[in-house]
């Protein structure tokens, strides 16, 4: 039994962690007619400055030639990070997107009880002693590249012909989102477009379920979140034990649908790419990125 749990501890720290993939998904949300679509979907990239595996693996999704970036949050794992993880991402440059932050986009991650995490959705200690990150520096890094802020915003952009509409909050995890901010972005928005958007993306890091309702309200055609690492460490037949949201288990990644008030929307929960450098641990949930191929509607 030693043998095995030893076996399985260094599996999950030393094997699994680096085992990234990308998982291909299809929405057929686009108008009819509509030239089709690739997002690629980042998600908890958590890097630190000494993960060059992750940097290249980064650097070698470009080979999936996206038409858009959708970035859910908490790409930075370190202090330092910043430099390598712009240097990385500079291989997707004229490549549009969006983007919305995690909480590790703005602290830096602390050593705690890594068995805490079963207890309950984490939380920012009073007196945390948590590393203020260059939130700022990120956001230039981003909009070097052109991508589009959405943390409690909306913004618009034409992609293969079709103007694709975003909107999306702060952090949901640490109470940083602002519904009414976001509702009044979007009208303006909307206001401002010559015709409706060929289709409107809901941004999330973390999908709380007072979130997905209220996008789904909101008009979103597909919601995209991340946050939950695929629940971190699954069970043998691949539930996740936690979610450290709201969200149901049974959804803490891969493609769904979340319903409210009789509309149902895809759901794309990302496992995400990395985890805190304190607790580097993942079991049935390898890090990922996500293609998400948009397709037009299918008549009739």
């Amino acid at each position: 039994m030693l043998a095995a749990g030893a076996a399985v501890a260094a599996y999950a720290t030393a094997v699994e962690p680096r085992a990234f993939r990308v998982r291909t998904e299809s929405l057929r949300i686009l108008p009819t007619g509509a030239r089709p679509i690739t997002i690629l979907h980042l998600a908890d990239i958590h890097l630190a400055p000494w993960q060059a595996g992750k940097v290249d693996w980064l650097e070698g999704l470009t080979t999936l030639e996206p038409d858009l970036i959708v970035n859910t949050g908490d790409s930075l794992g370190h202090h330092a990070a910043l430099p390598v993880l712009a240097d990385a991402l500079r291989a997707f440059r004229g490549v549009p997107g969006f983007f919305v932050h995690g909480s590790n986009d703005v602290f830096g991650p602390e050593l705690k009880n890594p068995f805490r995490y079963l207890a309950g959705p984490s939380k920012l200690e009073s007196g945390s002693r948590a590393h203020r990150l260059d939130t700022a520096g990120l956001e230039r890094a981003y909009e070097e590249l052109g991508w589009l802020d959405l943390n409690n915003a909306a913004r618009a952009i034409e992609v293969r012909g079709t103007t694709v509409a975003g909107f999306g909050v702060a952090d949901p995890h640490r109470h940083w989102d602002r519904l009414d901010e976001t509702e009044a972005a979007l009208s303006r928005m909307r206001k401002a477009l010559a015709a409706e958007p060929g289709v409107t993306l809901g941004v999330t890091h973390a999908p709380y379920r007072r979130i997905l309702d209220a996008f789904v309200d909101l008009g979103a055609d597909a919601i995209l979140a991340g946050h939950t690492h695929g629940g971190q460490v699954r069970v043998p037949g691949g539930r996740a034990i936690v979610t450290n949201c709201d969200i149901p288990r049974a959804q803490a990644s891969g493609l769904s649908e979340w319903t409210h008030e009789g509309r149902s929307v895809p759901l794309n929960v990302s496992q995400g790419i990395g985890s805190s450098i304190y607790a580097p641990i993942r079991l049935g949930t390898p890090p990922e990125a996500v293609a998400v191929s948009l397709l037009p509607r299918t008549i009739g």
